[in-house]
Formats: structure tokens, sequence, C-alpha cells
């Protein structure tokens, strides 16, 4: 089998190395970028393109891995073919390929990816999902070098999974910049949340995340809300602190 990746961000470099790893040969990298084509494409020791009317057309599988904002327009101006087209995106349905391609489908790993981080990819669940059989067993099996978690999924159940992805990592990510910038404000090493944040994580595997819930809000500390209110000078902060507290403390009420 021989594997196109379209793009060369960071789901791109991660699983085209994974794929590569398990002996499955890559073929060529397209990216609009020439320093992100050239460094993706010496790391697999393939070929490399910044123009999409050059990506070959023999190949077996095209993998998409772009934002989503890009790819409608990729795959627009991408060089017909007889390969399997393939994104890895967990809001974008897989008919956005239908009346470009013939054969199509998804693989979306559930994981947030970054280019120096080494990331044991047996446990993460990969949702696939192909428009034939045949496809979505060929896919199934690429999967199965890569994880021991595959799910079929279909695009609607998908989006959810992914906006539940965006609230567990990309928005508990972005509280902890919060919380390291009260840190570093105050001259403190934010490293010092780890043990925290660790435990946090962790707890998760003895109990479910509502079961797992400390805090003022939780216990209906209103003065100690209040007080946190009155210590945080930025207003978005503030706002981002109330809303959440009420949340907590509303959601929480509403389960007893």
């Amino acid at each position: 089998m021989n594997i196109v990746f379209i793009g060369a961000g960071n789901v791109a470099t991660y699983l085209s190395q994974a794929i590569q790893f398990v002996g499955v040969k890559i073929g060529q990298v397209y990216s609009r970028s020439i320093d992100s084509a050239q460094s993706l494409a010496n790391k697999l020791k393939c070929g490399y393109t910044t123009d999409i009317k050059a990506v070959k057309t023999d190949a077996d599988m095209y993998f998409f891995s772009v934002t989503d904002d890009a790819l409608p327009s990729i795959i627009a101006v991408m060089p017909p073919n007889d390969g399997l087209w393939v994104h890895t995106s967990g809001s974008l349905s897989m008919d956005v390929f239908h009346g470009y391609a013939k054969r199509y489908g998804v693989m979306y790993p559930l994981q947030t990816f970054s280019k120096k981080r080494v990331i044991d990819l047996s446990a993460v669940p990969m949702f696939i999902e192909a428009n034939s059989f045949d496809d979505r067993e060929l896919l199934y099996d690429i999967a199965g070098f890569l994880s021991d978690n595959i799910f079929f999924m279909s695009s609607d159940k998908r989006k959810y999974i992914h906006l539940a992805a965006v609230f567990a990592c990309n928005f508990s990510n972005h509280l902890y910049t919060l919380a390291a910038q009260i840190f570093e404000k105050q001259g403190v090493d934010w490293r010092m949340l780890q043990p925290l944040l660790f435990e946090t994580i962790a707890k998760l595997s003895d109990m479910p995340p509502v079961q797992a819930q400390t805090g003022p809000a939780v216990r209906g500390d209103h003065a100690i809300i209040e007080q946190h209110l009155s210590m945080l000078e930025d207003e978005q902060m503030r706002k981002i602190y109330s809303l959440i507290s009420e949340n907590i403390h509303t959601y929480h009420i509403n389960k007893k």
C-alpha cells in the first residue's frame, strides 16, 4: 500500500510516522508551506510538493490532515484519482468528499497531538467510517495497526464526540493557561500546579467526572467565590470564573 499525506501539521506528522512505522509506505507529502513539507518528508524519507496539482495520482490512499476551513478548498482542486480519500477531522462529515472522489471515509483519532510529544496510540480511540463496506474494512485494518480501540461511528455522532473533546481538552487547557498566568503574576512557578492536575485526571480512572468534582462552587461556598472574584482584575476572567462556578453549583444541585 502507498499513502499520500495532504498536510504536514501536528496530526499529519504524528499519524504519518506511526503508519510508516508499522510498515506502510508513505509516498509523498503535500503542504502549502515548503518548510513544513520538507520537514515531514525528511522524517518519512519521501517526496514532497507544495503544488496540489503535483500530488501523485497512483496512491492507494490519501490522508487529508488539514484544518477544517481549508479542507473543502483543497478537495476542490485535488487531482482526480481512484484512491481512498480519508480525512482526520472530528467535526466534518465524510460527505465533504462527495462529488470529488468515488471512495472516501474518515479516521478520527480522539487525541491531542504535538510534533514533539511521543504518544502511545494503542489506547487512543479511533473513529472510522467509509462510503463502502470494503473501504470500511480497509480503514479498520489500517487503524488496527495503530490502536486497540477502533469504533465505527457516523459523521453525526462523531461531531458530538468532537464537541465533547473541545470541552474536555481545549477548554480545560485554556483554564490551565489562565491558572498559570495567576501563578506567574505572583512570581510563582506554574509547574507547582502539575501534581494537582495529574491527580485530577488520575481520579477519573476510579470515578466519573461528576463524582470527582471538588471546590467552592460544588460546596456552595459563596464567601470564597466572592473573594476570588474580587481578586481577579481581568473582566473576562471574572466572567469565566462566575459562569463556570454558577454552572457547577446548579448542575450538582440538580443532580441531588
